[in-house]
């Protein structure tokens, strides 16, 4: 067996061992529901001076006492704007029914919109709340928490243009009001302030919390996607799976699991879904308290974003504004909310892998590509040709020198020949020769081996990225992010049926990029004979059939993007190894892997 084809039969079995890995899915744990209704408070605050007095800021007497159940009747206040629709509940003051207006739970016409955030009662009840823990002179029935019931002050719905202000007497002396703005994409705007006509002076903390009851529902634990909470401190960004919230250390004092983190400066923390996320945002340069939390007695995940201890003289007022993002992950507005924002590190929010460095480049050049193009099937073709220009002084180096290989072809067989058994002399001549001629033989799986990072790094881009949901291409092609829905079965759509549910039979329902994508490797290897050994006869001859079945369950945009780069690859491959001398006989190694081998004599 010749270098050349035992590094060839290397980088195969590498790219079989990366694909096969990627294949692998946790299913999750199923958690106990106790009390779907309840919700935890906040933990924790943080002083402004050494020598304050921190306060609880947990109001975990108050979960003791009420119930967070949302009240059927109680009168909300209409969110309306281009992107978003949906209500707050002035029990709570709770932004707990959102929508998201672009889009859409399927491609089937007159699918439901994506509906987002919902109220506590709801099956996945997912809500965000604001309020006050009691300090010095305080009781928690003397701020506002999670079933405080606000009046509307200001505004009667709340639009891009248009904020509502919620309004709570506490009857000691304390006025609360809260503010709340919306842009015209998903970053809402809470100021909450507390007016002190009492005697005496108090103290309090504001917080605001994300609270989730129970793992998502279409969460898919899919080991190259992160879901769960996220959160960024300082400039380290955490990421911890539902799984992972569970085994946080317990605190008897809550009755509850919680990882705290001292934020000094900047950060943000929530939870993040396939395409959507919520997050709490602090004001930047502020120091907060960032607490993620999972009460396992009622199966509860929550955030946390505990402000400044403020205190509040007789006859003044103090205020505190922080940020909540409700919405779709989409590139180009999360970039925006960290660039003229000032969200430290918002864009690492998108979850790109550990290539990030390939990743992060990849997506701002398919995107630049999609908004010039207007089509992200052409976006990734684009996108393939602008990597194999990249990669180009490789691939050409490595051709060359394969096309070398073939021209020493005839003096390697004779120092085999020459060596007969001995194996070193062999590998002695054959190292002179490849010296003597300048020529490197492992170079020729170097373009087989590039490709693995480039095709994880597409791989997480298309998976990851909200820019290639539902996204069209041609024709049958209407969801780049979904495998090629087309069937061999019911022969593409020409037999008047559907495809039944095939259960794991459904990697033989191949689509027509999927079989486009076999033949294109399948004429790739025709550039070369096959080989003479039997066993790397079989290997080539499955190795094309076998990534077809493989490939067929991908996203449509990935099989585009591995059919684009067969095409140039052999066409770059047949015109490099021409212009030095050797000429690939594609038809021929076509014929020959068509004819039938003589049967051996019998003896």
């Amino acid at each position: 067996m010749d270098d050349q084809n035992k590094n060839l039969i290397l980088a195969t079995a590498l790219s079989f061992v990366v694909i096969l890995v990627w294949f692998v899915m946790f299913p999750p744990p199923e958690q106990p529901v106790e009390d779907p209704n309840a919700v935890i408070a906040a933990d924790g605050s943080v002083p402004v001076a050494p020598t304050a007095t921190a306060p609880s800021a947990a109001p975990a007497a108050e979960t003791g006492t009420t119930t967070t159940e949302a009240v059927p009747d109680a009168p909300r206040v209409d969110i309306d704007t281009a992107r978003l629709s949906g209500s707050i509940s002035l029990v709570g003051g709770r932004i707990d029914d959102l929508k998201l207006n672009d889009y859409r739970e399927t491609l089937d016409e007159g699918a439901p919109i994506v509906s987002f955030l919902s109220p506590s009662g709801q099956p996945h009840a997912y809500y965000a709340l604001y309020g006050w823990a009691p300090g010095a002179g305080l009781s928690y029935d003397q701020v506002p928490g999670s079933n405080t019931e606000w009046t509307l002050e200001n505004g009667d719905k709340l639009t891009e243009t248009a904020p509502i202000t919620l309004k709570w007497d506490n009857g000691a002396g304390l006025t609360f009001r809260r503010t709340i703005s919306l842009d015209e994409n998903y970053m809402f705007s809470v100021e909450q302030s507390v007016e002190n006509t009492g005697a005496g002076t108090v103290s309090l903390a504001p917080y605001g919390i994300l609270a989730r009851h129970g793992e998502p529902e279409d969460l898919k634990n899919f080991f190259i996607l992160h879901e769960g909470l996220i959160a960024m401190a300082d400039g380290e960004l955490t990421e911890t799976d539902y799984d992972g919230m569970t085994d946080y250390p317990f605190e008897q004092r809550e009755g509850a699991r919680a990882e705290v983190t001292q934020v000094t400066e900047n950060g943000w923390i929530g939870f993040t879904d396939h395409y959507w996320m919520a997050t709490l945002i602090p004001q930047p340069g502020t120091a907060f308290k960032s607490v993620a939390k999972y009460d396992e007695r009622r199966d509860i995940y929550q955030t946390e974003a505990v402000m400044p201890t403020l205190t509040v003289a007789q006859g003044s007022t103090v205020a505190t504004t922080s940020q909540l993002f409700a919405g779709a992950k989409e590139w180009a507005t999360i970039r925006d909310y960290q660039k003229s924002g000032g969200v430290q590190g918002f864009l690492d929010s998108i979850d790109w892998g550990w290539f990030f460095f390939l990743t992060k480049p990849m997506f701002a050049l398919l995107h630049w590509l999609n908004s010039f193009i207007g089509n992200m099937g052409w976006a990734i073709i684009g996108l393939t040709i602008a990597i194999k220009i990249i990669v180009f002084p490789l691939a050409y180096k490595s051709y060359a020198s394969m096309a070398k290989m073939k021209e020493l072809q005839p003096q390697m067989e004779a120092l085999k020949e020459a060596a007969g058994d001995d194996r070193q002399k062999m590998q002695q001549g054959m190292m002179e020769l490849y010296k003597k001629e300048k020529v490197n033989p492992a170079s020729g799986c170097l373009p087989i081996l590039i490709q693995i990072p480039i095709f994880f790094s597409l791989y997480k881009v298309i998976f990851v990225t909200l820019e290639l949901r539902h996204a069209p291409w041609i024709g049958w092609i209407t969801d780049l992010s979904a495998p090629d829905p087309s069937s061999i079965f019911n022969l593409f759509g020409l037999l008047p049926y559907a495809v039944p549910e095939l259960g794991f039979l459904e990697i033989l329902s191949l689509g027509i990029l999927p079989i486009l994508l076999g033949i294109s490797m399948w004429l790739q290897q025709k550039l070369n004979p096959a080989p003479t050994d039997p066993t790397q006869q079989m290997i080539f001859a499955w190795m094309p059939w076998v990534f077809m079945f493989m490939l067929g369950s991908f996203a449509s945009g990935l099989v585009v993007y591995w059919i684009t780069n067969n095409v140039i690859t052999f066409t770059q491959q047949y015109l490099i190894m021409r212009s030095h001398g050797y000429k690939p006989d594609v038809f021929g190694n076509i014929r020959s892997s068509f004819k039938r081998k003589p049967k051996p004599d019998a003896k």
